[in-house]
């Protein structure tokens, strides 16, 4: 039991620590290459952050846990959104860029609504089973390389960044800070996970529920300590594209990905019933409500703006979600 707690201890200084090395590299990057820190967070931060959810779903792909596989990228997304930018927007008011409000956040609800098409084929189609095939996969990661053109016409505009000063350091060094950044990040995820698992399991928690609640949040913790450390930073625009990004990135790449090494039933068709699918579209009916709650938090309130009352209104959406989720089960 110490030994838990300690190495939990270890595990959360590792992600903080790791959170602060790839903020500041990615900040030195965005102003040496003179291109706006929106970009860098829905890109180089967005990218380091998911790599857990890419590494787990990869792994539950060629094993064949379906359900494990939607279940992480749709809690995930859920988490980011509603959790992370409620406890970031309390911390410090979110300003929005214009291009978040216009394309990145449509965007992220399009990926919602695709992927509801592309997997309810039993609803749709009539077909015997819902399955993201290999070709719903491609459709998915073609998703992706429209967003990366998307980026890649971006680059060039430049937006002041509010906040601190950002500390320039050469490519060289930005470049380390980012990768030993996300390495420390990743390492420190596990840590937490895996010994807070192992509390859990010393006080008799079932499996179910560390799954629910440990497991879920576990490989969003990068995202977490990232964005917070961004808006301590008073860097909102790394803040706003780590989670934007990162939820883009976990439905049309690492979905797409997973899907075309291997087809994904939705759920498992060994195991499903129309409950359990019922279920599954329950969790993305709230993830697009949540993303179009933030859509209207943006446009008709405090405009391009997310205010601390609207982040705990996020907040406090996900611990209703998460008190319905521990029920449900």
């Amino acid at each position: 039991m110490a030994l838990y707690i300690v190495l939990l201890l270890v595990g959360f200084i590792t992600l903080i620590k790791g959170a602060d090395f790839l903020v500041a590299g990615a900040s030195s990057l965005a102003k040496r290459f003179n291109v706006s820190s929106l970009i860098i967070g829905l890109t180089v931060v967005s990218f380091g952050t998911s790599a857990p959810e890419m590494t787990v779903n990869v792994i539950n792909s060629l094993a064949g846990r379906n359900e494990a596989i939607f279940g992480n990228i749709i809690g995930s997304n859920m988490f980011n959104l509603l959790f992370i930018l409620g406890v970031t927007g309390l911390i410090y008011p979110l300003v929005v860029q214009k291009s978040s409000v216009k394309f990145e956040v449509p965007f992220s609800l399009f990926g919602i609504v695709l992927l509801w098409v592309l997997v309810n084929d039993q609803l749709i189609k009539g077909t015997d089973i819902d399955i993201l095939s290999r070709w719903d996969a491609l459709i998915l990661f073609t998703g992706f390389l429209i967003f990366l053109g998307y980026i890649y016409q971006s680059l060039k505009t430049k937006t002041d960044d509010e906040g601190e000063p950002i500390k320039e350091y050469n490519i060289g060094l930005s470049l380390l800070m980012v990768t030993g950044g996300v390495g420390m990040l990743v390492g420190g995820g596990y840590l937490v996970t895996e010994n807070a698992v192992g509390i859990a399991r010393v006080f008799g928690l079932s499996e179910k529920l560390i799954g629910l609640t440990i497991l879920a949040v576990g490989t969003s913790l990068p995202e977490l300590a990232t964005t917070v450390v961004a808006a301590f930073k008073k860097q909102t625009d790394i803040a706003i594209g780590n989670v934007i990004g990162s939820n883009i990135f976990n439905i049309f790449l690492i979905l797409g990905v997973n899907g075309m090494i291997k087809p994904i039933e939705y759920p498992d068709h060994n195991h499903a019933t129309y409950i359990e699918q019922a279920v599954l579209n329950t969790d993305l009916y709230v993830l697009a409500i949540g993303t179009v709650a933030l859509l209207i938090a943006m446009f008709t309130l405090s405009k391009n703006k997310i205010d601390r009352w609207e982040a705990l209104g996020f907040l406090l959406l996900y611990i209703l979600y998460t008190y319905y989720l521990i029920n449900r089960n």
